[in-house]
């Protein structure tokens, strides 16, 4: 990504209506699936650390990322337990780790395959994996090229790797559900422009991030129920297989 992007995330992602709804609807959902005290949790592609401070009060995180300046914002957070690492060669032992939450990562990773596979290995038998990911190639334009992705996804694209990886899957969803037509709309004329490509974090009022962030937190309660047919982003969990308890018995 960027660096530019980077002092963006730490200057936004504490307020801004986008980084609040997808941590929200991605914490819920790790919360929710994993069924251990006090777990060990990594934030894989931790960013500037708005994540790994609110895990911190219920569970051990620890944060890897490939950018040595996004440590250092997570540094200027008061946070600890950091890792410089590639997602597709994870500088963890096998079966460290009860949970992984991965947001918005596995698009920056060249060989995704790879990263799921990592995954799957540093997982202990029974662990959670929540990620979220970029959907829909027809959306692909200055956003993507501003923060360094290789692909966006579908929902059936995501679970078919996991399925590869060898986790079973337990939820596949789209975000952004109730945003999306305008998203559609915003993405087609942000392709239509010249100059240098920018993520598109369009600054909003007050009122507006905060009836935003209302929409997100309805969209979140929806998900804990049903998948959404379309949105945005794609949020999967999955698990490494259960039959994995019997064997590292």
């Amino acid at each position: 990504m960027n660096p530019d992007e980077y002092t963006k995330m730490f200057e936004l992602e504490d307020q801004y209506w986008w980084f609040v709804g997808r941590r929200r609807l991605a914490l819920n959902l790790l919360r929710h699936h994993v069924n251990v005290s006090n777990p060990d949790v990594l934030d894989l592609g931790c960013g500037t650390g708005v994540v790994l401070r609110e895990l911190s009060s219920w569970a051990r995180p620890t944060g890897l990322d490939m950018s040595e300046l996004a440590l250092g914002y997570c540094t200027k957070r008061s946070l600890s337990r950091l890792i410089l690492g590639d997602g597709a060669k994870l500088p963890i032992a096998a079966c460290k780790v009860d949970a992984i939450i991965g947001l918005d990562i596995f698009e920056h990773i060249e060989d995704d395959s790879a990263a799921f596979a990592e995954a799957y290995r540093v997982l202990r038998p029974g662990g959670i994996l929540v990620l979220s990911v970029p959907a829909f190639r027809s959306l692909w334009g200055p956003h993507d090229i501003a923060l360094m992705h290789f692909r966006r996804y579908r929902a059936k694209e995501v679970r078919a790797r996991l399925e590869k990886a060898g986790f079973v899957i337990r939820r596949t969803s789209y975000s952004v559900f109730f945003l999306f037509p305008i998203v559609v709309v915003w993405r087609f004329f942000e392709k239509q422009k010249k100059g240098k490509a920018k993520a598109s974090l369009v600054s909003v009022p007050k009122w507006a991030n905060r009836l935003l962030i209302g929409l997100q937190n309805l969209e979140t309660s929806i998900i804990s129920r049903f998948d959404l047919p379309w949105g945005s982003s794609v949020i999967a969990v999955a698990q490494r297989v259960e039959r994995e308890l019997v064997e590292a018995r």
